[in-house]
């Protein structure tokens, strides 16, 4: 997919150019998606254009990290193609309709960030919201264009879709709903996650599931412990084959990580 030649390869630009945008900005471990700072601190409060300079001259080769929620007025939807967020994003369009065109960014590991205004506090980060499909909202960050990713790309605006070329789309209301947790619950109707509980699934389609499945619990509030031992009897008893104990409880751990720190997956 085309991306912008207009993205600067400057990150400290960057950093300056969307926080004169409205956006909280934090700086980030070159290579990596760790915040140099306290971030939270940032959800409540811009940086000072000379709070960002000086990051930037204490930590040069970092990256820059846009604060998600109401602190920036974004609601970003995260598709990660390795977790099969391309089809999950394709399956809900061809049921909805497309997303308005809006901000889109290209991300190192090849996934795609949705930039959508908003200013509601009520959307939190959600992790499964649909399969490979996360919601950074509140609680949340993005790692932003020019910085670099770990395999040595660079994150890019889509070309004709950055923030200098377009505005970004307000939150649709049919995708505010899905955000929401409205008519089709996550995403998924109440059948869907009854038949995956049911009925389980076969290999290839096990990690994803279980990512799935994890997401969906704590996001309703399940402890990520009791999380756990309900995803161990599940693999155990409904996965075609179960995976090891280790593997499950490697994925939940991730999961909850995503889930209460708000960090990026690695798209």
């Amino acid at each position: 997919m085309p991306v912008s030649d207009n993205s600067m390869d400057d990150c400290r630009a960057a950093a300056l150019a969307y926080l004169k945008r409205g956006w909280s900005v934090v700086p980030i471990r070159a290579g990596g998606k760790v915040p140099l700072v306290a971030w939270q601190t940032f959800q409540e409060l811009h940086a000072s254009q000379a709070e960002v300079a000086g990051w930037y001259r204490r930590w040069p080769d970092a990256g820059v990290g846009i604060v998600t929620g109401p602190i920036s007025g974004l609601a970003v939807i995260d598709v990660d193609p390795r977790h099969g967020g391309d089809d999950s994003l394709t399956d809900w369009q061809d049921r909805h309709g497309p997303l308005p065109p809006t901000i889109e960014a290209i991300t190192g590991g090849g996934g795609r960030h949705f930039y959508f205004t908003t200013a509601s506090a009520r959307l939190r980060n959600q992790v499964g919201l649909l399969p490979g499909v996360d919601l950074r909202a509140r609680g949340g960050m993005v790692v932003a264009p020019p910085s670099r990713h770990r395999s040595g790309r660079r994150y890019a605006w889509r070309e004709g879709y950055g923030p200098y070329e377009r505005a970004a789309a307000p939150l649709p209301r049919v995708l505010w709903r899905l955000l929401s947790g409205g008519a089709e619950g996550r995403g998924h109707p109440l059948s869907h996650w009854r038949d995956l509980v049911r009925e389980g699934v076969a290999e290839g389609a096990r990690n994803s599931s279980l990512a799935s499945l994890c997401g969906h619990l704590l996001w309703h509030g399940v402890d990520p412990d009791v999380a756990l031992e309900l995803l161990l009897v599940w693999n155990r008893e409904r996965c075609r084959p179960p995976l090891p104990d280790q593997e499950v409880a490697g994925v939940v751990a991730s999961i909850a990580r995503l889930h209460e720190r708000g960090e990026d997956g690695e798209s």
